[in-house]
């Protein structure tokens, strides 16, 4: 099992989507982001201190305005996906965020000046044409604000990827820019509490809470090891089963009935974000 690997990440990503959108009724986005980072903060920091065998280990930088531009995109990208997810089908907005590939495509070409053949401008071409499909009956029941905000994600997740390629052309470590990323979401998600209120959690809370970090931390353990030991294309392919498993989650669990355009919308941007994964062999993502 090497690229499978991504099979399991797939299913554990939909399933922290699962627990989002249940913990959505009680908590607001930033407060779900603190809780995903926190519980994942905590254990990637003990992973690598001890690994270091030096407690400020991970903090170690010279590059730390690039960590803040990867973390704060990342952050906020998480905060909207969210807010897509407690408002939206799930299966809408996965599909919604997993457009970062296509910007990635049009942001490398245009900020990391790398070109890319015809067939990354028709991916990116054809999967905006999916992205109207898929916003056409969100746009027609009124719920505009999040289907933008599950764009938007997509959007600041490619930014987020860019920030990663530019880190690993400066030699920093995979743990240490996934480390970052993790830090600065858990104090943007405290910060944002801290303005703005929070709810306490009941002990009927934790379990989901305690879920979305524990899913969301496994997923990523998973991730990475299909990206170390498959093959990088096979694996930014099989991404996009995270669609297909929050489809299934949200018609079993939430009885979600999509309609006709909504499905072909999904089919078309999965489509042309294999094809651009294909077409320009991105850089290992980093899940958010």
């Amino acid at each position: 099992m090497t690229s499978g690997w991504m099979l399991v990440a797939a299913a554990l990503f939909a399933l922290m989507g699962v627990l989002v959108k249940h913990a959505s009724q009680n908590f607001s986005a930033p407060e779900l982001v603190f809780y995903r980072s926190a519980f994942g903060l905590l254990a990637i920091w003990a992973m690598i201190a001890v690994g270091q065998r030096r407690l400020l280990a991970p903090f170690a930088t010279v590059h730390a305005g690039t960590h803040v531009w990867r973390g704060l995109s990342g952050f906020l990208a998480l905060v909207l996906f969210f807010y897509a997810l407690s408002r939206l089908p799930l299966a809408t907005a996965v599909t919604l965020n997993y457009t970062a590939p296509l910007f990635l495509a049009a942001l490398s070409a245009w900020w990391l000046r790398e070109r890319h053949g015809r067939g990354v401008t028709g991916a990116v071409l054809l999967g905006f044409v999916g992205v109207v499909l898929l916003l056409r009956p969100q746009m027609d029941n009124q719920a505009w604000q999040p289907a933008l905000a599950g764009l938007a994600s997509g959007m600041l997740a490619a930014v987020a990827y860019v920030n990663v390629k530019r880190l690993g052309k400066l030699g920093e470590p995979e743990w240490r820019v996934v480390f970052y990323f993790t830090l600065l979401s858990t104090v943007g998600g405290a910060l944002w509490m801290a303005l703005a209120g929070f709810h306490f959690p009941h002990p009927s809370d934790w379990p989901w809470l305690v879920g979305i970090g524990v899913t969301a931390t496994l997923a990523q353990l998973a991730l990475t090891r299909a990206y170390h030991r498959g093959h990088t294309l096979t694996v930014g392919a099989l991404a996009y089963s995270t669609v297909g498993f929050s489809a299934l989650y949200g018609v079993v669990l939430f009885g979600e009935r999509l309609p006709p355009l909504t499905w072909a919308g999904m089919a078309v941007i999965a489509g042309a974000g294999i094809w651009a994964v294909r077409a320009s062999a991105p850089a290992r993502p980093e899940s958010l």
